[in-house]
């Protein structure tokens, strides 16, 4: 590695040393909560003890316990690398001159996706360094418990929408320390993409967060998921429960905590695959209504006005369903019958017929499995973005609309520009995903709209605006960028 030196700053828990990477320094692995391990699995983020010594911070921590992701013919293959002890740390990248000529940067807080079941800030797909560089910006991303560890619903024993607590208390951890880093604490732009930008807009409408926060920035979040309802969060705990063969009447924090990780996840994967059905992407356990971090719903938050006076950047994919439906046979191989028959479970006869029909005239050499793809893509990202964009724009507020249109030149898999496909132009981490089909093309060509891409992101986290870009306005197609 070229250029390589060491940097030390103080945390409120002890000093920690990064390391230089061309143009940025990168902090990984810095604790933000204590283990939850013990009694502290299941609990709410407590504080760090701290380290005396000063903290080697070269390499990412463990991942938080998990299954391997839905989308790795996608993506491609991880090297499971998960560990319970020491899984909540933050990873900060800062441009080398924020650390050296004392001026405070723009913040962006970046939340990974992984449908709540999966991923980790710390992987390599997500390396905050280049687009820090690029954009003269501190980059924070972090793990959060995910899985039964972080949305298993049982309030009795203090478990309650635990991944938005590690979430919050990540952003605590940015206000006191990301000054150390060269970053404003002032100016937070907090952002992610599919579950994680389910999370940043969250966050953004939380009372209880909505202070720290300056901007938002949203991509591909599944905004045609609704919070999960307390009681149905309740059967399936009482569900999950019977997996594990804790019987009623018995002490459960202590039974749960006593358990290896490894049956926590196999019982939640047995309990995924009995509520599975054809077509539906739904974990079994993600953000429940009522609970910390989501007191009320998107929409009562907006029409509250939580999210006023706040930039906005939000968009999704042309093609995102490709991503959940491409490799599955039950979808390809779909009679028009049969795609009726499943979109009449999720929305009636007669909206089915109507969405069915609207798809197929704009696609007209889809198959019917494609056809129920597109119809997915509207249902649960495109739709739910623009309204939370044509809600915005209409109160007056800074609002960006983009759609990521680049797909792969060769494409056998028909995914087009599909779910996930901008997150390496994003970060100019193409490196990190070998064998990926999203990635099949003219490399150069890839960078450049990578550029160009982070290029307007970065810049929308430090001013609030793009110059390049008109801001959007209500049900105006013609004000969506496209890229690609």
């Amino acid at each position: 590695m070229v250029g390589i030196e060491h940097t030390v700053v103080d945390t409120d828990r002890g000093k920690v040393r990064g390391i230089a990477e061309g143009e940025a320094v990168s902090f990984r692995g810095i604790p933000y909560a204590a283990s939850p391990v013990g009694e502290l699995r299941f609990a709410p983020p407590r504080p760090h003890p701290g380290w005396t010594n000063v903290r080697d911070a070269a390499q990412s921590g463990p991942s938080v316990p998990q299954a391997a992701s839905r989308l790795e013919k996608v993506q491609g293959q991880r090297v499971p690398d998960w560990r319970e002890d020491g899984s909540l740390t933050v990873n900060v990248f800062a441009p080398r001159r924020a650390l050296e000529d004392g001026m405070a940067r723009p913040v962006l807080v970046w939340w990974h996706g992984g449908g709540f079941t999966s991923g980790s800030g710390g992987w390599d797909w997500y390396d905050g360094g280049r687009l820090a560089a690029l954009g003269d910006i501190v980059v924070v991303t972090a793990n959060y418990r995910v899985g039964p560890l972080g949305y298993l619903y049982l309030p009795a024993i203090g478990a309650a929408n635990l991944g938005p607590q590690d979430q919050a208390a990540v952003l605590r951890w940015v206000q006191g320390n990301i000054a150390s880093f060269g970053g404003d604490p002032h100016t937070v732009t907090v952002g992610g993409q599919s579950a994680g930008a389910y999370s940043a807009l969250s966050l953004a409408l939380d009372p209880a967060t909505n202070g720290t926060i300056t901007r938002v920035l949203l991509q591909s979040g599944p905004f045609g998921l609704h919070p999960q309802d307390p009681h149905q969060a309740a059967e399936n705990a009482d569900a999950y429960l019977r997996l594990l063969g804790i019987a009623n009447g018995t002490d459960t924090a202590k039974a749960l905590r006593a358990l290896p990780a490894e049956h926590l996840l196999d019982a939640y994967g047995r309990l995924s695959g009995r509520l599975a059905a054809p077509g539906n992407a739904v974990p079994p356990m993600y953000p429940v209504l009522g609970a910390p971090g989501m007191p009320r719903t998107r929409q009562q938050a907006l029409r509250d006005g939580a999210l006023e006076g706040k930039p906005l950047l939000i968009g999704t994919t042309r093609d995102e369903a490709t991503a959940f439906f491409a490799f599955d046979p039950r979808i390809q191989n779909l009679t028009a019958d049969a795609a009726l028959e499943v979109l009449t479970v999720q929305v009636g006869r007669q909206s089915a017929l109507d969405v069915y029909r609207q798809h197929a005239a704009r696609l007209a050499q889809a198959t019917p499995g494609q056809v129920f793809t597109s119809v997915q893509t509207d249902a649960l990202f495109r739709t739910g973005s623009l309204e939370i964009a044509d809600h915005h724009a209409a109160g007056g507020n800074t609002t960006y609309v983009y759609q990521f249109d680049y797909a792969p030149a060769e494409d056998p898999y028909a995914l087009g520009a599909t779910h996930c496909a901008e997150l390496p132009f994003l970060f100019n981490t193409f490196d990190a995903y070998p064998g990926s089909p999203v990635l099949a093309g003219d490399a150069e060509a890839q960078r450049a709209l990578g550029l160009e891409f982070a290029a307007s992101v970065a810049e929308f986290v430090s001013t609030g605006t793009t110059r390049e870009w008109l801001p959007y306005a209500p049900a105006t197609a013609a004000r969506i960028r496209h890229f690609g």
